[in-house]
């Protein structure tokens, strides 16, 4: 067992009954958490109940007035896992659950940064993380190329310890050193893309990125990244995703690319996705051209 502590932190909204499951999953890890930092995002269901319920736990919880979002939730837990000291942070949604020994998994491997591995209720692996997270290719549309589950057909074909190049905040733990040097999750971003900006940012510090295999988690909801791009989603899927390429692209053709993807969505509009769609896009370019730099907020500790 690792001697560091760690800090678990949970950012949730309106999924109370999920939450249950995920907290008796953490309740029941053989290697206990030091703290599990709960970020509430403004419920309105029984969440509350549901926390203050539970004294099994080493819970710290902070009831937001404002939905911070994923990013602004993870932001101020990982700011307040930072600053309590801990070695650890091992950052959680609320619809996912831990395998009894998945902390202890994670704790046995010495190095930065990891993921646990996910899978769905019926076993199947639906890991998403990129073994290839392409900001060289001018060409690549989308930056994540191979992933986990389509490289392996299952947990039993991987390796122990499989190199990837982003990572969703949904099973990631990161030492307080790398914190230390790279900063916090953007709060900026809302939702969408705040993780694989996070995972950039590790790597170009020079720190490599593990999905370990015998860490499981189980997702209790079925994957769905197949947003409306003309609804409220569809404006932070594009502006975060063109934010990743401003600040993190390459070369400068990268650089041009949120500009290209901007001009073929409301060239295509008539065609594909109508006004709401351009409408979205170009707001979203606006938008990200304000976001080339990190958020003063985001930044690494003084």
């Amino acid at each position: 067992m690792s001697a560091e502590t760690v800090a678990v932190v949970v950012v949730t909204f309106n999924r109370a009954d999920l939450l249950v499951g995920m907290l008796d999953g953490l309740a029941a890890q053989t290697h206990a958490p030091d703290a599990v930092i709960v970020i509430d995002n403004a419920s309105t269901d029984h969440t509350r109940a549901v926390l203050e319920a539970r004294t099994d736990l080493p819970l710290r919880v902070t009831f937001s007035d404002d939905n911070l979002g994923g990013a602004g939730g993870f932001h101020l837990g990982v700011r307040t896992a930072y600053d309590a000291g801990f070695d650890r942070v091992w950052l959680m949604d609320d619809d996912v659950v831990p395998a009894p020994d998945c902390l202890a998994a994670l704790m046995a491997v010495d190095e930065d940064c990891l993921i646990a591995v996910r899978e769905d209720l019926a076993g199947t692996l639906v890991e998403k993380a990129a073994i290839d997270f392409d900001l060289r290719n001018p060409l690549a549309v989308r930056p994540k190329r191979a992933a986990v589950d389509t490289v392996y057909a299952d947990r039993a074909s991987m390796p122990a310890l499989v190199e990837v190049q982003n990572v969703a905040f949904e099973g990631f733990m990161v030492r307080r050193d790398v914190i230390a040097e790279i900063g916090f999750p953007d709060p900026a971003f809302f939702i969408f893309y705040d993780d694989a900006e996070y995972a950039v940012r590790a790597r170009r510090a020079g720190r490599r990125i593990w999905a370990v295999r015998d860490a499981v988690l189980v997702r209790q909801l079925d994957f769905n990244q197949q947003h409306d791009l003309s609804g409220w989603k569809g404006f932070y899927m594009y502006r975060n995703l063109f934010v990743v390429h401003l600040r993190h692209g390459e070369n400068a053709l990268v650089r041009l690319k949120p500009w290209l993807i901007t001009l073929a969505v409301v060239l295509l509009s008539p065609v594909r996705g109508g006004r709401a769609e351009a409408g979205n896009v170009i707001r979203a370019m606006a938008s990200a051209r304000g976001m080339r730099r990190l958020t003063e907020t985001a930044l690494p500790p003084r």
